[in-house]
């Protein structure tokens, strides 16, 4: 998918919690494969928003991305979301738009997120209104528009941080049907529905009237 978009131009980070599955050992395994891979094997930190901003730290690009890696976020998307970075400072792939979907999510995790996203427009109601699909966990990123900005994610949810904090004015959106996860079971707990209510909170009360529309 990159390899026809940006022949040669892309790196691909993994950052791994020292998990148990092995999966850093594993992606270590197809560097000699892919030499465009690096693995990150974090022992001391956790958290998947955490992660991202990690591998940001890391990579060397102009425009920073993040995708999950159980393949909820089809690959596919990438491509298409890279062909509209030109001229973005900000490009995510969205449940919401055409093309989009929840796929076969359940009813309780299609009420979770429903909830997540009431909260977040009812107290960031100016940044939840600039995309469609605020709580997305695949997207780009150009680099100037978060450089020097110090983010500071809870949970598993950054770009409302990037949102929020970076300098981002041009977005674009890219549709997607989100997958079942192929293997392994979501980390996300009511634990960080908690973090992610406080994060929220904790932007709002920093943000003040810039968090409204």
């Amino acid at each position: 998918m990159l390899d026809a978009a940006l022949p040669g131009g892309y790196e691909l980070i993994v950052v791994d919690d020292d998990s148990p599955d092995g999966t850093w050992r594993a992606a270590v395994a197809l560097g000699g494969e892919f030499p465009q891979l690096r693995v990150m094997r974090r022992r001391d930190e956790t958290g998947l928003a955490r992660a991202v901003i990690r591998g940001w730290q890391a990579a060397r690009g102009r425009v920073l991305g993040t995708i999950n890696a159980d393949f909820q976020h089809p690959p596919a998307v990438l491509a298409a979301m890279a062909a509209r970075m030109e001229g973005a400072d900000l490009v995510l792939a969205t449940r919401h738009a055409d093309g989009g979907g929840l796929g076969d999510w359940g009813v309780a995790r299609r009420l979770t997120s429903r909830g997540a996203k009431l909260i977040g427009r009812a107290l960031l109601p100016g940044i939840f209104a600039r995309v469609s699909d605020p709580l997305s966990g695949c997207y780009f990123v150009r680099r100037e528009a978060i450089a020097g900005v110090e983010l500071k994610p809870a949970g598993y949810k950054s770009l409302v941080e990037v949102l929020a904090r970076g300098r981002v004015e041009i977005i674009r959106e890219c549709g997607y049907e989100m997958r079942r996860r192929l293997r392994g079971r979501s980390k996300a707990r009511a634990a960080h529905s908690l973090k992610f209510v406080r994060q929220m909170v904790r932007l709002r009360a920093e943000l003040g009237e810039r968090g409204r529309p």
